[in-house]
């Protein structure tokens, strides 16, 4: 049996109107110290994006997202937050900020394998097919 670690993530939403506390889940961001693992998985419909929030563009969503890919993945792209320890860069975007592009609060669990349960995350919170 593999080893499960602990693992924190949370929900990146859409929250186009944020007095109004309406939100579109668009990605997870997936943080595993024990397996050196920082990610963000993100799916972008742009079809429920303009049903929500039709003022919204898709690129700027996007844009937001990549800068979450970026900073995840650390380097010269990510600036001077990408060169934290990968804890910090979690922490830093998951701190609580009022803008178009959020988090939930982070919830844990226990992994075995980070990249795994990050697609998992990604298909429960965000793939969720209407019925």
């Amino acid at each position: 049996m593999l080893e499960k670690h602990l693992f924190e993530y949370a929900v990146i939403r859409v929250i186009p109107r944020v007095e109004r506390e309406e939100f579109l889940n668009v990605g997870v961001i997936l943080y595993c110290a024990p397996q050196d693992f920082l990610q963000t998985a993100f799916e972008l419909d742009e079809e429920r994006l303009r049903a929500f929030a039709c003022d919204l563009t898709t690129s700027e969503i996007e844009e937001h997202l990549v800068a979450f890919e970026q900073i995840c993945a650390g380097g010269p792209k990510a600036g001077a937050i990408g060169k934290l320890p990968l804890g910090e860069r979690f922490r830093w975007l998951t701190a609580p900020r009022s803008t178009v592009v959020q988090t939930s609060a982070v919830h844990t669990g226990l992994s075995s394998d980070a990249q795994e349960t990050l697609a998992d995350l990604l298909t429960k919170l965000v793939k969720v097919e209407l019925a």
